[in-house]
């Protein structure tokens, strides 16, 4: 057996905080917007507006909550770390594990959503071949190298922020005010219920922490990032929404599985459909990117931390990449795709997601008053916003999510004794 190498690959600082802004906006803005859109219509009405703006408005605690976090402790894998070194290692394997749970099968939906953009444009193709495909090919790029992976996921943020501001630029001459009456017709329980919906689509906002070791200046770039992601994603939603909703109503979003190429279809622009069809494909495609990035990480982070088989924390010594983790995180990515549905999959992942800040907002609250940089009643109100939402999801999410969970725990008790060396031996 050959001895350890003496000074081993490490990660390098190569994101700056345009490449960790267009992170958080490519994680943020993706199938959320370009799907979700229609389901929250079908449950809010016109007044998705609003449940827009309330899920955009709780983000911001758990945003506060999550930078803070990362300035004072700029380690791999975001909440993971948080929650080891601040709250215990039980609550850290929770945050990780729920966090892998929910992320392979959102990178399974975000393929095939891809993949059924790209045979509307070229049919006669099979959809899950697509997505096995571009599942593939997005993990060879996470697999060569950082560099090429931010680089390729910036021009892809750029072109889809492009497109949605061509669709409220063009849709702004089509708009009719009239689709906005009556403006609730579900009154406040729908327009939570479509914000607790609507949360799946800010739920990347703290993907840069995952990366933590890659990012220049972490202390600074962190904190700026996650502001700048969750702004500029947050205007768009809002004129995004309320364009929608002009050109079609919210009757016809909610019938969609496209909603956004189905409203502008209504100017009746064959050329607008395909570039916001095209748009669709960047969005899903920068998500399924930054997806494997973040998923790839948690898993490193936690095999270096004996959580998971140590394996999963060697780093490639051409390419400083954690191979292993990346390479394993996919095959289980392309498993799930013949298992992933839309519906299901935003409602558990949200779930998981609002349950993953809900202990970052706990961590949060554990930090030394000398490193906070907000008001100490930041973290209980983004904590209790968390808890508020997953009580307007449905029994469906409560059901599969808590299933996860269980096997987390028992993998926590009884498997890692069999699978990880103890350091003891």
């Amino acid at each position: 057996m050959s001895d350890p190498e003496p000074n081993p690959p490490c990660l390098r600082r190569e994101i700056g905080l345009f490449g960790a802004t267009a992170l958080g906006i490519g994680a943020i803005i993706g199938s959320g917007i370009f799907i979700v859109t229609g389901i929250v219509a079908g449950v809010a009405g016109p007044a998705m507006i609003f449940s827009v703006l309330i899920a955009g408005f709780i983000a911001i605690f758990s945003a506060l909550s999550v930078s803070e976090l990362g300035a004072y402790l700029p380690e791999e894998g975001g909440t993971y770390a948080y929650a080891q070194k601040l709250i215990s290692p039980f609550a850290g394997f929770l945050a990780g594990w729920i966090w892998i749970f929910s992320n392979i099968f959102v990178g399974a939906a975000v393929s095939l959503g891809f993949a059924h953009y790209f045979v509307t444009i070229f049919p006669a193709v099979p959809v899950k071949l697509i997505a096995a495909v571009i599942c593939l090919l997005f993990i060879a790029i996470n697999y060569i190298g950082l560099r090429e992976s931010v680089l390729f996921n910036n021009t892809l943020v750029t072109l889809k922020v492009l497109i949605l501001l061509f669709f409220v630029a063009f849709g702004l001459g089509f708009f009719k005010p009239g689709n906005f009456v009556p403006l609730s017709p579900e009154g406040p329980v729908g327009v939570l219920s479509g914000a607790a919906l609507i949360f799946f689509a800010y739920t990347g906002f703290a993907r840069v922490t995952i990366m933590a070791e890659e990012i220049k200046n972490p202390e600074d770039t962190i904190p700026r990032s996650i502001y700048l992601a969750l702004g500029i994603s947050t205007i768009l939603y809002l004129l995004v929404s309320m364009v929608a909703i002009g050109l079609s109503g919210a009757p016809a979003l909610a019938q969609s599985g496209s909603p956004l190429a189905d409203a502008i279809r209504s100017t009746g622009s064959s050329g607008a459909v395909l570039v916001i069809s095209l748009g669709a494909m960047a969005a899903t495609a920068s998500v399924l990117l930054t997806t494997i990035m973040g998923i790839s990480r948690i898993v490193f982070s936690m095999g270096r931390s004996q959580d998971l088989p140590p394996l999963l924390n060697r780093i490639h010594p051409r390419f400083r990449t954690p191979h292993y983790a990346i390479a394993i995180t996919g095959a289980c990515m392309i498993a799930a795709l013949v298992l992933a549905d839309l519906t299901l999959v935003v409602a558990v992942s949200t779930f998981a997601m609002l349950v993953y800040y809900l202990i970052a907002n706990i961590a949060a609250l554990k930090l030394p008053p000398d490193h906070r940089r907000y008001p100490s009643w930041v973290p209980p109100l983004g904590a209790l916003s968390c808890i508020g939402l997953i009580a307007f999801l449905g029994p469906g999410s409560w059901t599969i999510g808590c299933i996860g969970l269980l096997i987390g725990i028992a993998w926590f008790v009884f498997g890692r004794k069999v699978a990880v060396p103890q350091s003891a031996d």
